[in-house]
């Protein structure tokens, strides 16, 4: 069974070399969330998609041994936020944006980096938990996530304003659930 916390349902206290299996749940898994991570340093979607496709082929060439899940996250968070800094400082990508030294120095902090990668891993916490809903429930809260107001989701999915209320209702209440463990981290989410 598939874990938020544990998706390669790895031991602790163990080395692991992923199988082509575990890589393939690793990719889907972290994929999304280090693009969009690493888009928070190069704003640039295409070059951080490039940077995340590089650091998988480096752990799928190197056949990287992890220790748990965690080392895993940490692992390729950090090679990810290295080697988007490493690009923020190349010749070549200096030319093509105006980032100041001083900017990049910021984005190098320990807090900065905390901060993304909490707010990308809180992401990626949501939109599974949200992609386990029911599928009525589920559009609801990805079109509520989006911003649109209640009135608005009615209108787009030909509904009444109470079926959204009452479909948000068991969305938050199963999804509040699903997420029990995490709740500190997606609170602002929820919150009005």
């Amino acid at each position: 069974m598939y874990s938020i916390n544990n998706p390669l349902k790895l031991k602790a206290n163990k080395t692991y070399r992923l199988t082509t299996k575990e890589y393939k749940v690793l990719f889907d898994t972290h994929h999304v969330s280090l693009c969009l991570f690493c888009n928070r340093y190069l704003n640039d979607i295409e070059m951080a998609r490039d940077v995340v496709q590089e650091i998988f082929i480096k752990v799928w060439n190197q056949k990287t041994v992890f220790k748990s899940q965690n080392t895993v996250k940490s692992y390729l968070y950090t090679a990810v936020k290295n080697r988007a800094l490493d690009v923020l400082k190349s010749k070549r990508y200096k030319s093509k944006c105006d980032l100041s030294v001083e900017a990049i120095q910021s984005m190098e902090t320990d807090s900065f980096f905390s901060t993304e990668l909490v707010l990308q891993e809180t992401a990626r916490l949501v939109d599974h938990a949200v992609d386990t809903l029911p599928l009525r429930c589920k559009k609801i809260i990805k079109l509520s996530l989006l911003g649109y107001k209640n009135g608005e989701i009615a209108n787009e999915l030909e509904i009444t304003l109470n079926t959204v209320k009452a479909q948000k209702k068991i969305a938050y209440r199963k999804l509040r659930f699903q997420l029990r463990e995490h709740i500190a981290l997606v609170a602002h989410i929820f919150l009005p």
